[in-house]
């Protein structure tokens, strides 16, 4: 069933639950535009992949959970192949991964044992806006805590070979070829997930409408919270630098350029608060990172501008399978026999993020060619997440 007030990237690819999430949230009084972008999936209020325009109105639930989760892309001069686990130089990198972050929820930066205990210093802690509420006071300790730290789920840092084309190394004033990147997944962790609670709870008092919950601008817990998603958006963007310096720090490697992107955060665009909840900003020429799985290649973008995708994109491959789906189907089995076959080094992960969970990166680059241009690649090869307790590694 389609509904014509949105436009679908994708088509018959995409559920229809999530279809009917996007039209739920175009029944909306605050609505105005609306997009599905393909790697889209059910999620909670807006679908993921949903893009919501509103007018003088933002919903907790419609920016997400994980506030302002974003990608990372630091691009290293060298050309090396990173195949050989037993070369002294990727037992370096592979080493830098693990002491350089941590994983998991609540996980702190700060642990017994290790080397280099104290916090990350970091100018987004010295923010005033930490002292504008209670609630962001409640909430800088363990925002300072957690930062350089990567969470659970499909959060990930990783090297691999960059594909530089010429076109972005004129965008990023570096010379074409093959580099190594390192490569993120994150967003504002226990403080963005404390503050998508708190104020979908207020909205759900203002304006009831379940998980689609609004509240005004022009009222003060509006203004809270915008105020709160913001200092979220710095906060998130800090967490992924300090990971990139101490990880690379460790390697004794250097960035020559950085590509970066938030995910899940709204923005005042063309009269509106557009919401992108898992769909990556594609204005024209803005560049991106969208990311397939622990086995298949992440591509940087240059936006195209799309009016009627709202200037979006995908942020993803999509998931195919539920977390629960794929913990019942997959196995490491056949998993570690196709990251052997595509010379991946996983360091860890769960089994509901191997490669048969999600869907075709390659697929939903094709169904978004109005949208983006594919101007460079990651190729992954040494990968870390959150592990399960399974055995991710041979």
């Amino acid at each position: 069933m389609s509904d014509s007030r949105y436009r679908v990237f994708g088509g018959n690819d995409i559920d229809q639950p999530s279809k009917d999430q996007m039209s739920a949230a175009c029944d909306l009084p605050i609505a105005q535009a609306a997009a599905l972008m393909p790697d889209a999936h059910l999620g909670y209020g807006l679908p993921i992949g949903g893009v919501l325009g509103t007018k003088n109105a933002v919903i907790p639930y419609g920016v997400g959970v994980d506030i302002a989760c974003r990608m990372r892309l630091s691009i290293i001069p060298g050309n090396y192949r990173l195949s050989d686990r037993d070369d002294p130089f990727v037992k370096g990198l592979a080493n830098s991964l693990r002491k350089g972050t941590r994983f998991g929820v609540g996980c702190h930066f700060q642990r017994s044992g290790w080397k280099h205990d104290a916090r990350h210093e970091h100018e987004v802690m010295d923010s005033p806006v930490w002292e504008a509420t209670d609630h962001l006071k409640e909430l800088k300790d363990r925002a300072w805590s957690q930062l350089g730290t990567s969470g659970s789920g499909n959060h990930f840092v990783e090297y691999g070979l960059v594909k530089v084309s010429l076109p972005l190394s004129k965008a990023l004033g570096i010379q074409p070829g093959i580099r190594i990147g390192l490569l993120s997944h994150s967003g504002s962790r226990g403080p963005g997930a404390a503050t998508c609670k708190k104020y979908t709870a207020l909205a759900k008092e203002k304006n009831p409408a379940g998980e689609l919950s609004w509240l005004t601008l022009d009222s003060a817990e509006g203004q809270e919270y915008w105020a709160a998603m913001n200092l979220m958006g710095e906060y998130a963007a800090a967490n992924h630098e300090c990971i990139h310096d101490r990880v690379l720090g460790l390697a004794g490697l250097e960035a020559e350029a950085v590509v970066e992107n938030h995910h899940n955060f709204a923005w005042k665009e063309d009269g509106m608060i557009v919401h992108r909840k898992g769909a990556t900003p594609a204005h024209e020429d803005e560049l991106g990172v969208i990311p397939g799985s622990m086995a298949s290649p992440a591509y940087i973008v240059s936006g195209k501008g799309h009016e009627t995708s709202l200037n979006s994109a995908s942020h993803g491959a999509g998931r195919r399978m539920s977390r629960g789906q794929a913990k019942k189907k997959l196995s490491w089995e056949e998993a570690r026999a196709d990251l052997v076959k595509k010379g991946i080094w996983l360091l860890d992960a769960g089994l509901d993020e191997v490669m048969g969970a999600y869907k075709d990166i390659d697929a939903v680059m094709e169904a978004q060619t109005d949208l983006v241009d594919v101007v460079g690649s990651f190729h992954p090869k040494i990968v870390l997440m959150c592990g399960d307790g399974s055995r991710a590694e041979d």
